[in-house]
């Protein structure tokens, strides 16, 4: 059997009794099985032969024989490079075809990534570099970390009103890292079943499910959640959207505030404040959290994935007291902590006012972008909701075209669009929409998006 010889450079299956000839053809099956791909750099004669301890002449021998076959090029004075590609990995005869990816994007849940501010970014990591003591590069809390908390629960204080306290605040990889953690807690404290709104986003669904809950829902009007609907079911938790329900887009009224409120207290229940886009609030002051009202039973949930990028996975919970140990031991069992150095950047942007600042800029151009939008369509497709956050429902006309036909007539115009059917719990024919997120095309891009959008509704008929 051959012996695996090593060095820093260069891993070859190579046997030494079989001497220069068997190293030759070791250097062959290593380019033919694309372990040494074209173009690769290889060691140079004396580092190889140092590291697998024969004489420079033996491996100079090798290069010059592989040289003269194909295999390798040498060229005085530089490195010796593999001339030749090897077989490629073996594929099915006839592989399916990859459908072209849709030139113009509206799906809803996405900010504009080129918004991303990556001068305030790089300018918070180069302070946070310069200023971290060496125990920033230790691993983390499993809390996260002291300056994010603390950060976090002086901006979620005056922005969301949020009654927050660092030792409360738990840093988590997403909003269903978020999820994830919570349905496993209830779960493991005794609970079978947790409550959704009907509509809502059927991944954050998925999650509670395969943490072992079974997924139950309760209905939404323009008031918000209907409690009379949570009381009549088993569920000792409800995830909702109280600031503006998704994918609807209504506001949970005052008094429907108050009646969740009474039936989690009542109950014993928890609520789950999903505040997925609180601060995109255009025609008045954002509405604070429900939070506030019963800090003890409703854990809040937050993430920066729509006002920075979701690719930082970073969000956090404000949890009720009983929660918090039972929420970090579910996180030190997965063994999962985010990024320290990602958050203390985030905790330098909240503390400089740098978040604030990106968040009025974007708070701005999708308001911006709302109205353009809605200027450009027909009168006859009116959005539901309040004028918040970063998506729109446009409910079809009774009679018109078919969620099916809509998003077949969008792949047509190479624009990528949600309906409204998957998000319900309980099939809803008589609601059909199409759920459009304004906030995803780049600036460059959305005038041309919306003309594939209104294209798109040209050919349906509903122009």
């Amino acid at each position: 059997m051959a012996k695996s010889w090593s060095s820093s450079d260069l891993h070859l299956d190579w046997d030494r009794s079989t001497g220069w000839p068997g190293l030759a053809e070791a250097l062959r099956a290593a380019v033919r099985s694309n372990r040494l791909p074209h173009g690769t750099a290889l060691p140079s004669t004396r580092a190889l032969a140092q590291d697998l301890g024969v004489a420079r002449g033996t491996v100079t021998k090798v290069y010059e024989q592989l040289a003269a076959e194909g295999y390798l090029r040498t060229q005085q004075g530089s490195v010796t490079r593999v001339a030749t590609t090897g077989a490629p990995p073996s594929s099915p005869p006839h592989p399916a075809r990859t459908p072209p990816a849709p030139r113009w994007t509206l799906l809803p849940g996405r900010p504009d990534f080129s918004s991303f501010p990556r001068a305030l970014w790089a300018s918070a990591t180069r302070r946070v570099l310069q200023t971290a003591p060496p125990s920033a590069f230790d691993y983390p809390d499993v809390r996260g970390t002291a300056e994010l908390r603390a950060a976090l629960a002086r901006y979620l204080a005056r922005s969301r009103g949020v009654l927050a306290d660092p030792e409360r605040t738990v840093v988590c990889g997403g909003h269903a890292h978020a999820v994830s953690l919570l349905a496993t807690v209830l779960r493991e404290r005794g609970a079978g079943e947790i409550a959704f709104e009907d509509p809502s986003l059927p991944i954050f669904r998925d999650v509670a499910a395969t943490a072992g809950l079974r997924v139950t829902g309760a209905g939404v009007d323009a008031d918000g959640v209907l409690v009379a609907e949570l009381s009549e079911l088993d569920a000792p938790a409800a995830v909702v959207t109280p600031a503006h329900q998704y994918p609807l887009g209504h506001t949970l009224a005052p008094a429907r505030r108050a009646e969740l409120v009474r039936w989690a207290t009542g109950s014993g229940g928890v609520v789950v404040e999903d505040d997925y886009d609180g601060e995109f609030r255009f025609d008045r002051q954002p509405v604070g959290a429900l939070q506030a009202l019963a800090p003890e039973r409703v854990v809040y949930a937050g993430t920066a994935s729509k006002t920075l990028a979701p690719a930082l996975r970073l969000s956090w919970l404000v949890l009720p007291r009983d929660l918090v140990d039972p929420v970090l031991a579910a996180m030190a069992g997965t063994g999962w902590r985010a990024p320290a150095l990602e958050q203390l950047v985030l905790a330098e942007l909240l503390d400089s006012g740098a978040y604030d600042l990106h968040v009025r800029r974007r708070r701005a151009a999708y308001r911006s972008r709302r109205d353009r939008l809605l200027a450009a369509l027909p009168e006859a497709l009116r959005p539901t909701g309040i004028s918040a956050g970063l998506h729109l429902v446009l409910p079809l006309p009774a009679g018109g075209p078919t969620e099916e036909e809509v998003q077949a007539a969008a792949t047509r115009r190479s624009l990528a669009v949600e309906v409204l059917g998957r998000h319900w719990m309980r099939p809803r024919p008589d609601r059909r929409g199409i759920v459009v997120g304004y906030a995803h095309p780049a600036e460059h891009a959305f005038a041309p998006t919306v003309r594939a959008l209104l294209a798109t509704l040209a050919d349906l008929g509903l122009t």
